[in-house]
């Protein structure tokens, strides 16, 4: 079974009404410059259900969404499937577990994010439509070469002034294929770690014990339509990750750029 909804709005939504062929719908309004459509089919993919994600976590999210309504709670619990968003304004689209809630504010173009584990998340970049003139991916140089300017990206954006911090990163894989819409898609898969002191003042070495902070997996997928450079990143801990891979690749998979309308 089929729904579509259409997203104007990050607000509760309205009571559910039914058409005559039994569907329902939900609509409500999304202040953004472009109408947003989502489908959702959730037979098409298992769900993304896990160990994790029991009733206790569910008793918790309650907690932390209280402000939200009955229906909203019901909406976050566990998916059962993907859920289709679509940019026409900007030229893209891809699926993401149906249970993610959207963030704003986030400086991406589009967020959205586990409610449950919060380090999970998806989001789409694009680069400037004045400043860039890509004609296909392959402008970035050979795979592993543009698997090294996301990692450098990646490790720019999470440099860090507090004292005893060490960051270790690895690019896992690079790769390149050609999707079912005739355009060539690059694929980076990069591993970092953090590790921090338990006690960054310390003036003695010995009292600076350094620990692993957090453990986490990036994929990104590189596209290019409309002289832009569009990049999928999908962020993870790495033990989840070991969870969900099959999942979270049909999210990479998914991920096309198109003709903006904008």
């Amino acid at each position: 079974m089929t729904t579509t909804i259409i997203l104007n709005s990050l607000l509760p939504p309205p009571p559910q009404t039914h058409s005559p062929s039994g569907l329902t719908r939900h609509t409500t309004s999304f202040p953004l410059r472009y109408s947003t459509t989502i489908s959702c089919n959730v037979q098409t993919t298992k769900a993304f259900a896990v160990p994790r994600r029991n009733a206790v976590a569910l008793i918790l999210s309650s907690y932390f969404f209280s402000g939200v309504g009955l229906h909203d709670a019901a909406f976050a619990q566990p998916s059962v499937g993907l859920r289709e968003y679509i940019d026409t304004f900007d030229g893209y689209s891809f699926r993401y577990p149906q249970n993610w809630i959207p963030v704003r504010g986030a400086g991406a173009d589009i967020f959205f994010r586990d409610p449950y584990v919060l380090d999970e998340n998806i989001s789409v970049e694009l680069s400037s439509p004045s400043s860039s003139r890509y004609k296909s991916v392959e402008d970035l140089g050979p795979p592993q070469e543009a698997g090294e300017r996301v990692l450098k990206q990646y490790l720019t954006e999470f440099m860090s002034t507090r004292l005893g911090v060490k960051r270790e990163s690895n690019i896992l894989s690079t790769s390149s294929r050609v999707a079912d819409d005739g355009r060539i898609y690059y694929q980076v898969e990069v591993n970092i770690k953090s590790y921090a002191s338990n006690n960054e003042l310390a003036v003695m070495p010995q009292d600076r014990v350094v620990s692993l902070e957090w453990d986490r997996r990036y994929l990104s997928v590189l596209g290019v339509e409309n002289n832009r450079l569009y990049e999928l990143r999908l962020q993870t801990p790495e033990n989840v990750f070991l969870e969900e891979e099959n999942d979270l690749r049909q999210v990479m998979d998914s991920f096309r750029v198109n003709k903006a309308l904008g």
